[in-house]
């Protein structure tokens, strides 16, 4: 455990440094890096690095990763870059992830992205067998119609959607 750790702590050092440079790329390889401590730290940064080109490499870490915690992660980030783009892949893992955990985050996310297309998910989600998804189902609905009928401070309605 020690080497791992020191390991790990090494390789932070590194992507510190990377980060300073906004190298993406070096941050898109590390997606498959063995350690999910290293994976989940990823996803964060990359959406820190912004813009929606990010959307597609944190989607296939969302979908293809085989840790429930970068998973859920990867569906907490997809929330907090608010790209539409991002509904697809959320709305897969909404309705199909083996993992009760990711269901539940990928549902607060399209609540915090929040359109028609996010709400027909959340319909589908209040079905899900798993209290905590119905749950995050129902504050994400309520987030997106909030949204659409009251909210005229975007910033607010993004940090009450879960």
């Amino acid at each position: 455990m020690q080497a791992v750790t020191e390991d790990r702590l090494a390789l932070f050092a590194e992507m510190e440094k990377k980060y300073e440079q906004k190298d993406t790329e070096y941050f898109v390889s590390l997606l498959d890096h063995p350690d999910y401590v290293v994976r989940t730290r990823v996803a964060c940064i990359l959406v820190d690095f912004g813009g929606e080109d990010k959307v597609k490499y944190i989607a296939k870490v969302l979908k293809d990763d085989d840790n429930e915690l970068v998973r859920h992660e990867a569906a907490f980030a997809l929330g907090q870059m608010s790209y539409s783009s991002a509904i697809p892949p959320l709305t897969d893992a909404t309705l199909n992830d083996p993992s009760m955990f990711v269901r539940h985050e990928a549902a607060i996310a399209l609540g915090v992205v929040g359109n028609k297309e996010a709400r027909q998910a959340l319909e589908k989600a209040l079905d899900d067998p798993d209290e905590p998804v119905v749950e995050s189902a129902v504050v994400a609905l309520s987030n997106i119609e909030f949204m659409e009928k009251l909210s005229k401070n975007e910033q607010f309605a993004k940090l009450t959607g879960g």
